[in-house]
């Protein structure tokens, strides 16, 4: 049988209702991941303050975080044994089951450093990094699926997921390095400077998220932002110029560790806002779809396409909704596109300035904030954009790579 435009029409359908379907089933998994780097941000926090205080303080509730961990690791097996990896492809497939992978590796490597922190037999800073580093592994997989979305809505919303998951990871990271701090009741000129870089970077994350989400989330980022306390103002003011912070270690530690805590808590609402927001989303593009096709199915139906004399059976009324369907089905991928690239620009200048944090992180042994300072410096010395300074650092590595080799 010979294929006529109206079959392609049908299966372009087809194809885009399925690519959705892939994204809410994305989606899923990107809300189960936001609740794994929650629990671990926790559990990170909770081994800052039992390293600091030598074992004194916390010991307790270092089983009870890593069980809640393991808990949040099955509901993100339960989404990857629901993704189809031998059915349609998705969208960059292969470097998003790579990021999987990447995640499962550093799951694995959290039983040895629990060991290790129970056992004090590992230094509070270095317990911090391997933590923060298998949840910037998770934090990629959320950003490599933000770059398989073909849908403009889906995208906006994936980015202003990722951005705020970032921002609230920053912020993670500034209530565990404060924790230590203040348990040891000394703050160098460094950890200043490292306190003063995350909440920079926090603000930053948080500007792009706003960039991209929905009113409602926005309207309730602001409501947490009004119900920051005055407390916590104060401790940071603390943290980021005084070398002794006043009072009892262990209590103002703890007291910093609560306050943190519930702003943090804050943000997980939001970010379960902006995952409700996505799944709404996806559903909502899918029944588009699903009511486009059946309308295409519909004034289809009432051509006589599998006559032999198809063409020349085709009224000229009917011959011109064939032409319709073919432009109008044109015209809505065009738009598509055409707001695609404008984020497929924000995530391909993210993508680069991100890989090339990670490349200064992992020779440098530079924090996340050291790292963006540090290229943003040099994009500020040669009066380049950012993306373009760390695309010619990835270009360099390269070329260093194939010498050595």
């Amino acid at each position: 049988m010979t294929l006529s435009a109206l079959d392609f029409v049908l299966a372009s359908k087809r194809s885009e209702i399925t690519g959705l379907q892939q994204l809410l089933q994305m989606g899923k998994l990107v809300g189960a991941v936001s609740q794994l780097i929650h629990v671990l941000q926790r559990e990170r926090g909770t081994a800052n303050i039992y390293l600091g205080s030598q074992g004194k303080t916390w010991g307790d509730r270092l089983s009870e975080r890593a069980l809640q961990v393991q808990l949040a690791e099955q509901a993100v097996s339960q989404q990857l044994a629901a993704l189809d990896l031998h059915g349609q492809p998705m969208a960059n497939a292969s470097r998003l089951f790579s990021r999987i992978a990447g995640v499962l590796h550093s799951l694995s490597t959290l039983p040895s450093l629990r060991a290790q922190v129970q056992a004090l037999s590992i230094q509070q800073p270095d317990a911090m990094s391997r933590y923060s580093e298998v949840i910037r592994i998770h934090l990629a997989l959320v950003f490599e699926a933000a770059d398989t979305s073909g849908d403009p809505s889906v995208s906006r919303a994936l980015l202003a997921m990722f951005s705020f998951m970032q921002g609230k990871e920053l912020a993670a990271q500034e209530r565990a390095l404060g924790a230590a701090g203040f348990t040891a009741r000394h703050f160098d000129e460094q950890t200043h400077q490292q306190l003063l870089a995350l909440i920079e970077s926090q603000e930053r994350c948080f500007q792009t998220f706003t960039e991209f989400a929905d009113p409602r989330c926005l309207a309730l980022w602001q409501q947490q932002l009004s119900a920051d306390s005055s407390e916590f103002e104060r401790f940071r003011r603390i943290a980021c110029t005084s070398a002794t912070p006043s009072g009892e270690a262990s209590d103002v530690a703890l007291r910093w560790f609560d306050v943190t805590t519930a702003r943090i808590d804050g943000m997980k609402i939001v970010e379960d806002l902006l995952e409700d927001v996505l799944t709404e989303c996806c559903r909502q593009r899918i029944r588009d779809a699903e009511r486009a096709g059946e309308l295409q199915q519909q004034e289809i139906g009432q051509i006589p396409r599998h006559d032999p004399h198809y063409a020349a059976l085709i009224p000229p009324q009917l011959s011109r909704s064939v032409l319709e369907l073919v432009e109008q089905q044109s015209r809505q991928l065009q738009a598509q596109d055409a707001e695609l690239a404008g984020l497929r620009t924000t995530l391909a200048e993210r993508k680069v300035v991100e890989r090339a944090k990670g490349l200064l992180m992992q020779h440098h042994g530079m924090s996340e904030p050291q790292a963006h300072k540090t290229l943003r410096d040099m994009a500020m010395n040669q009066n380049k954009k950012l993306s373009d300074i760390a695309d010619a650092m990835l270009s360099v590595a390269a070329v260093l790579g194939k010498s050595a080799s």
